[in-house]
């Protein structure tokens, strides 16, 4: 069985095309990846990444394994990545780190604020922002061209989960600043960027404590305060890192892929600007069709588990590819066509953009919701949009993992 190169030219500039001719050749692959020392196994075909995902066989912490001397590769890609071995406790020991009653225990801390319930009541204010930044967007324009990535799509998730988190609006910049390190680059700036977050965190923390207030952060340190048990300072920092950053910049690049593709498929977007009531179905099919998550965190066997015909052995990682799973024609039929009225109601979610199982997405109702509004709003403000350079010239942040782009140039 050949090795695939998780660096292979191909795969980082057609992700969507490469590994869906890995899929088709078998729906396991062995994977060379940077900084890890052996290959793991990639995972292809939806029924597998579902199975992978939510079989509790499989475990994201690799001393779960039992009896097995298993490494852990997300600290080698950590090391390969320069960051200071003090530092890694913030970013192996997350809620996407821990499995079972550990995992449930973080989940059920901040789930509360992620309820359907509770995303519907933010509603009004994520229109509100919305409505804010579109107001601005004229004034940003240069020559009539606005980059809607850097004006629209980044500002209004990062506003949003600050907000809920507890972050002050001035300190909003700082953070999209270190996101955007933490998602695309290597070495100095990328320690750098961890050392300034875990720093930022545990002095608002401590302002918190001194002056609680109805966020995020005072309710996880009322829940510290009452039972220490449940929740360490370690693990107070790393929950909100992972929330802020992951919180904003997935939903930013839904919006900015989401709106490349649309305006790169013009019957798609005048059956969209036609039938707005067509926006919850439009943004599960953005989600399938150009996700910006590639795959997700590695998972490894508890015991020997037979994967797509083929044995993982105890203790071997894999890793679910996402987009190949969301291009698999025994699931999606005619995968590559953006079809917005795929989905039959906008409510099923027949996708894994949000991955599956225990480790579902906690912000996948407050994400779609802002995809919602973001795209409702936009086409309905701005009925002339369209890009201001051709779509194969829209560039991207060349990131294996991740569907990204650097920019994105529109004529309002």
């Amino acid at each position: 069985m050949d090795t695939v190169n998780f660096m292979d030219e191909e795969l980082i500039r057609d992700p969507f095309t490469a590994f869906s001719r890995i899929r088709e050749r078998g729906p396991l692959a062995r994977c060379a990846i940077p900084g890890v020392e052996q290959p793991v196994w990639l995972v292809t075909r939806y029924d597998d990444v579902k199975l992978v995902l939510n079989d509790p066989r499989f475990v994201s912490d690799p001393a779960n394994v039992p009896g097995a001397s298993t490494d852990d590769m997300a600290a080698q890609m950590l090391q390969a990545r320069g960051v200071p071995p003090e530092y890694n406790k913030y970013l192996l020991e997350s809620i996407l780190a821990f499995d079972g009653a550990d995992h449930l225990r973080l989940r059920r801390l901040v789930s509360r604020t992620f309820t359907a319930r509770r995303v519907l009541e933010l509603r009004p204010r994520v229109e509100e922002i919305t409505e804010k930044l579109l107001d601005r967007l004229p004034e940003a324009a240069e020559n009539g061209v606005v980059d809607l990535l850097e004006h629209f799509a980044y500002p209004l998730p990062i506003i949003v989960i600050c907000e809920l988190v507890g972050v002050p609006e001035e300190d909003h910049p700082l953070w999209r600043e270190w996101s955007r390190t933490m998602v695309s680059s290597y070495g100095p700036s990328f320690a750098e960027a961890v050392r300034d977050m875990v720093a930022y965190i545990q002095e608002l923390i401590e302002r918190r404590r001194a002056e609680p207030t109805g966020d995020l952060i005072s309710g996880l340190i009322q829940a510290q305060d009452e039972d220490g048990d449940r929740l360490s300072d370690t693990e107070m920092v790393t929950m909100i890192m992972t929330l802020v950053v992951a919180g904003h910049e997935t939903t930013a690049h839904l919006i900015g892929n989401g709106t490349a593709a649309l305006l790169t498929h013009p019957d798609q977007l005048a059956l969209l600007r036609s039938d707005l009531a067509l926006t919850p179905r439009a943004v599960h099919e953005l989600l399938r069709w150009c996700g910006p998550a590639l795959a997700v965190r590695m998972r490894y066997a508890t015991e020997d588990v037979e994967v797509g015909g083929e044995t993982v052995r105890r203790g071997e990682a894999v890793m679910p590819s996402l987009v190949a799973a969301n291009y698999d024609p025994r699931m999606f039929g005619d995968p590559r066509r953006l079809d917005i009225t795929r989905v039959p109601d906008g409510r099923r979610e027949t996708h894994v953009a949000f991955s599956h199982g225990m480790h579902y997405c906690l912000g996948a109702a407050l994400a779609r919701q802002e995809g919602e509004v973001a795209f409702e709003a936009l086409l309905r403000r701005f009925p002339g949009l369209s890009l201001a350079v051709d779509g194969d010239d829209l560039e991207r942040d060349l990131n294996p993992g991740a569907w990204r782009l650097k920019a994105l140039p529109v004529k309002l």
